[in-house]
């Protein structure tokens, strides 16, 4: 089996939009940033200066337009204003579940609609993301695999999703002031848990993340970040040099039997061969530990035996194991384990030396929860008996 990194034939959405052909800002690099301000006409012995102006602007303060960057001659903002744009994704509609989790249901380029999620918690605030329109996997379990690929999202359309939850979230600092200085932050952790397989998106998840990372802009701590793969095993190493971020893997099973049916991908990287890959990541990384997330599914992979093998799998990883109660949708194939039996398969796992908690599930009133993202839109085209089919097809 070849280990050459996947493609997939999917249309990237260009930077200059065709209404007003601005380039948007969001999205680029710095490096990008630089290539665009010489392009503009911006001097050479200036442009570090002014990629460091527009930058912390645009990702610290938060500002969207270019006459409230007061730093800059009025002259200079008038040029940034004729060829740029400062363009965050739509927020079509929020919910808000009872335990406070916010659901967004976010328009992006083309019309094409994706769900970016937020889970208040006592000592953070975590945003999970999406990388894709839909996902490409097919897990059985999983909601969002019913859906199927449109396309990657581009990197600004990435971290527009952040940036537009810190709007909604009011986080943005007071000119003159620091984050920290309003006291701990709203939005600490990303997790890419959204819609969509984030290593098959790899370069723009990467450059969102190295925007993310910034430590003049939004500056998130790479070890808030976490990256969720199904197991695409030529990328995890690449993961690892590139961006640094923690890594979860969805692993559900303990045996290629089980994890074919739930999550496809591994007929073409087995248990082993992911394994062998994840043993490395912590090392690259110089991340602590791999987080496993295991969706506990009511006589499928719930068992004892499968919480001793899953400890004899993982023998040698740094990691922990989330376990997650299954979240239904409609048409789901699966029950959610007994509590008594999740308690039970957690116990084996801790006593053999791993952390084990037990997701507590967030969001299940607004179809939130891990596992139950989808567009409102693609879902609402879609009748009851049509997604059973699916399932069943699938």
């Amino acid at each position: 089996m070849s280990d050459a990194p996947i493609t997939q034939d999917l249309v990237t959405i260009p930077r200059k939009l065709p209404e007003g052909g601005k380039i948007n800002l969001v999205g680029l690099t710095r490096a990008g940033l630089r290539d665009a301000l010489l392009a503009m006409g911006t001097p050479e012995k200036q442009v570090k200066m002014r990629v460091n102006q527009v930058w912390q602007w645009v990702y610290f303060w938060g500002v969207r337009d270019f006459d409230s960057m007061t730093n800059l001659a009025k002259d200079y903002r008038a040029k940034l204003d004729a060829t740029f744009e400062i363009a965050l994704p739509e927020i079509v509609s929020k919910q808000v579940s009872a335990d406070g989790t916010r659901k967004y249901l976010v328009r992006i380029a083309g019309g094409h609609e994706v769900e970016t999620v937020y889970i208040p918690e006592e000592d953070r605030g975590t945003l999970c993301v999406s990388s894709q329109v839909g996902c490409t996997l097919t897990c059985s379990f999983c909601h969002t695999g019913t859906q199927k690929l449109v396309r990657n999202l581009t990197a600004g359309e990435i971290v527009g999703q952040i940036m537009l939850a810190r709007d909604d979230l009011g986080e943005w600092p007071e000119p003159g002031t620091g984050t920290g200085e309003q006291g701990p932050r709203l939005l600490s952790n990303i997790v890419l848990m959204g819609m969509g397989e984030p290593l098959y998106n790899f370069d723009n998840v990467r450059d969102a993340m190295k925007i993310a990372m910034d430590h003049e802009g939004l500056s998130m701590s790479r070890r808030r970040i976490t990256l969720s793969t199904s197991g695409v095993v030529p990328e995890i190493a690449k993961c690892a040099e590139e961006i640094g971020c923690l890594m979860a893997v969805s692993f559900h099973a303990t045996t290629d039997e089980v994890r074919n049916k739930l999550v496809p991908i591994n007929k073409r990287w087995n248990i082993a061969t992911l394994l062998d890959a994840l043993r490395e990541y912590p090392r690259l990384s110089n991340s602590e530990r791999i987080t496993f997330e295991y969706v506990m599914l009511k006589d499928v992979n719930d068992s004892d035996e499968d919480a001793r093998r899953l400890v004899r799998l993982i023998a040698g990883i740094p990691a922990k194991i989330n376990l997650i109660p299954f979240n239904e949708w409609p048409g789901s194939p699966y029950e959610r384990s007994d509590w008594s039996r999740i308690e039970r398969f957690a116990d084996i796992v801790y006593k053999a030396g791993y952390a084990s908690p037990i997701r507590t599930p967030r969001g299940e009133d607004i179809m939130a929860a891990c596992g139950q993202l989808k567009s409102a839109t693609e879902r609402s085209r879609k009748s009851r008996k049509e997604i059973e089919a699916e399932v069943r097809s699938g």
